[in-house]
């Protein structure tokens, strides 16, 4: 916005100088009509009734020029848009003005102009508003070959207005009874005397191919446009559904005033989508305005054609000798028993072929939930799910992929992938797992609050299948893991008591039965035999101490697990500060065990990595959990380092119990290892 060294009265005085004529007109207008006779040419020659209603449409307009040059007073199209309103507000008073001093025996001064005003220079109305869609929004014609085409259809739209101007008044036109010094064709050529009627049709042919260029116009830079730019012109789409909407009200409905309001409608509401669209095009979210009126007018047209359909048939199927009841009774029978639920189901069938199934929300969610109780397959379950989205919406195209275990990826598509996209998440408890895409661009991509809530409901279904199977997967892989890990540990239990303690024993045995046959005759022989089993009993004794040891560390038994942590700092020559509950007898042998791993894993870290000069314990029963942690003021751990296995088998000592271990790195340094071990399985 350029500034303005002018005061800013004066500014204000400028910008808002033409747009309150145009709305004082309209007071003043009101009265002639108000004082105006109740016959005679004025009354005659403005056939159209009071003029106040068409300087209501300048008055509107005056005030929607006065919004967009208050924001901005160097723009363009609030100074057109003033002269627009100026020039409704002027035609209309120029009709109450010659109602009220137009008689068979005087005129007010200057009927003259105003009978050419009105009669005349009022054909540039409809030139008016084809200039704006020419250069609507970015104020230039379409660049390229659209841009001498342009100046064509302007050059078009004067010729249609000026062949107005110039054609003699003959024939229907011309207006009898007016009072002398009156000039009904004060621009007129008599060279065209005689053809005044074909010139006017070919202004009007003129005019009607300029103004249908413009609408072309708009469309081909509906399809270059983007961003900003594309929804100011879907402001202007949406004025058109509009007027087509009122205008085929009108033409099957007689409305109170209709040739009033479709002038309205027609006058007024482009030129108030174009200041919206320039002013605030975020007003309301104009793709779902535009998709609800576009089905509300299809629907509307559907029913329209219906109702036209039925009375026609009633018309023709009535007898005349019916009387007035019997007419009644027949017309609300049929209005009733057939004619109310066609209306409904064809009113269904049209906004189900325009926008899918999203209206029975009830139906599709039900139909979803039971083909997924039906399917146990991941890919099956993804695909009903993308099917049913595709077929609530109506859409094309729908792909959706969801992250599985160990970075796998499954993806199902349904439709050809069109060239503009959006890409949506796929959430469960927060976390992303996936992502759906949809069309970009088509009535049927556009998403009200409570079609994006439809859709919420069948990702939330694909979430849930996709997570259920996810589960599945990890308790059958903890299943193996279980398996695999049991059956390695009796493995190496049978090959140690097969291959060591029982041919260890064994020996003992044969060496125990040689002492005793040789103790009566060598005694020395026998006693330096049983000395020899005695140390390899002892190698027995501590094989066995090893095995129990890998089954349940014997430092939980003898010394609790507070103890037992304490004797692995001493041992690690670590200084531990020790803060815990009293947990005696409150722990299951299982969590007893992984809060020793976890912690003593941690512990070790410390001691080989941290560098640190104190390390702090804790433990801890809140509600049903065990928490345990381990910090330290050591180095801390670099951001980009990756998991190794140490701190992998943290995490998965907790997430066997269904707990959770954490490990972050403070700001001031260390590491703290944080896990939450329940104490409860649930059942």
């Amino acid at each position: 916005m350029q500034s303005d060294p002018r005061p800013r009265g004066a500014r204000l005085a400028t910008v808002l100088a033409v747009p309150l004529l145009c709305v004082l007109l309209l007071p003043a207008g009101a009265w002639l009509d108000l004082t105006a006779p109740a016959s005679g040419p004025g009354i005659d020659v403005a056939s159209d009734g009071a003029g106040w209603p068409w300087i209501v449409n300048g008055a509107v307009l005056g005030v929607l020029a006065a919004v967009v040059l208050l924001r901005d007073h160097t723009q363009r199209f609030g100074w057109v848009l003033a002269a627009y309103g100026l020039f409704w507000s002027l035609d209309g008073f120029a009709q109450s003005y010659i109602r009220a001093g137009l008689t068979e025996d005087d005129a007010w001064p200057g009927m003259t102009f105003a009978l050419w005003f009105l009669n005349r220079f009022g054909a540039y109305l409809t030139a008016v508003i084809a200039g704006l869609l020419l250069v609507f929004p970015t104020g230039r014609f379409l660049p390229g070959r659209w841009t001498p085409a342009s100046w064509v259809a302007v050059g078009m739209l004067v010729l249609s207005g000026l062949a107005v101007l110039v054609a003699p008044a003959e024939g229907e036109q011309r207006i009898e009874g007016l009072p002398p010094g009156i000039d009904q064709d004060p621009t007129s050529l008599g060279v065209l005397a005689g053809h005044g009627p074909q010139v006017v049709s070919l202004g009007i042919a003129l005019g009607v191919a300029a103004f249908f260029f413009s609408l072309l116009t708009v469309v081909v830079r509906y399809r270059r446009s983007a961003g900003l730019e594309r929804d100011r012109l879907r402001w202007l789409l949406w004025s058109v559904l509009v007027i087509v909407g009122v205008l085929l009200l009108g033409a099957v409905f007689p409305l109170p005033a209709g040739d009033h309001l479709g002038a309205f409608t027609a006058t007024v509401v482009p030129p108030a989508a174009m200041t919206v669209a320039i002013v605030r095009p975020a007003l309301a979210p104009i793709q779902e305005l535009l998709a609800r009126t576009a089905v509300l007018g299809a629907v509307l047209a559907v029913l329209v054609l219906a109702d036209v359909a039925v009375l026609g048939l009633l018309t023709l199927a009535l007898d005349d000798d019916l009387s007035r009841a019997q007419v009644v009774a027949v017309v609300l029978a049929v209005a009733v028993l057939l004619y109310g639920p066609l209306r409904q189901r064809l009113s269904a069938l049209v906004r189900r072929l325009l926008l899918g199934e999203r209206t029975n929300r009830y139906d599709v969610v039900a139909g979803l939930a039971s083909t997924l109780e039906t399917t146990d397959d991941t890919g099956e379950q993804l695909a009903a799910v993308a099917q049913a989205v595709a077929t609530a919406f109506g859409v094309p195209f729908v792909s959706m992929e969801v992250e599985r275990t160990h970075g796998e990826r499954l993806v199902t598509t349904v439709g050809d992938r069109p060239g503009h996209v959006r890409t949506l998440p796929i959430t469960y408890r927060e976390a992303t797992i996936g992502s759906l895409v949809l069309p970009a661009r088509g009535l049927r991509s556009q998403l009200t609050p409570r079609d994006q809530q439809l859709l919420g409901d069948l990702v939330r279904q694909a979430a849930t299948a996709a997570r259920a199977s996810q589960l599945a997967e990890e308790v059958q892989r903890s299943r193996e893991r279980l398996v695999t890990a049991r059956e390695e540990e009796r493995r190496r239990i049978r090959r140690d008591l097969h291959d060591g303690f029982g041919p260890a024993l064994s020996g003992i045995v044969f060496q125990l039965e040689a002492a005793r046959m040789t103790v009566d005759r060598d005694p020395q022989a026998a006693r330096e035999q049983i000395e020899k089993v005695s140390a390899q009993v002892q190698d027995v004794v501590a094989d066995v101490r090893r095995l129990v040891h890998d089954l349940r560390p014997p430092a939980l038994d003898d010394r609790g697990l507070v103890g037992a942590l304490r004797q692995q700092a001493e041992t690690l020559d670590l200084p531990l500060a020790i803060t815990a509950a009293d947990l005696a007898g409150r722990l299951p042998a299982a969590v007893e065990v992984a809060a020793y791993r976890i912690a003593g894993e941690a512990l070790t870290n410390v001691a080989r990595h941290a560098q640190a000069s104190g390390v702090r314990l804790r433990l801890d029963v809140t509600g049903d959990d065990l928490l345990v942690e381990v910090a330290d003021d050591g180095v801390g751990i670099a951001p980009d380092r990756t998991a190794g296995v140490g701190l992998s088998s943290l995490r998965e000592r907790a997430a066997e119990l269904g707990g959770s271990t954490t490990i972050t790195s403070p700001p001031d340094g260390g590491t703290v290892v944080s896990a939450r071990l329940p104490l409860r399985t649930p059942a």
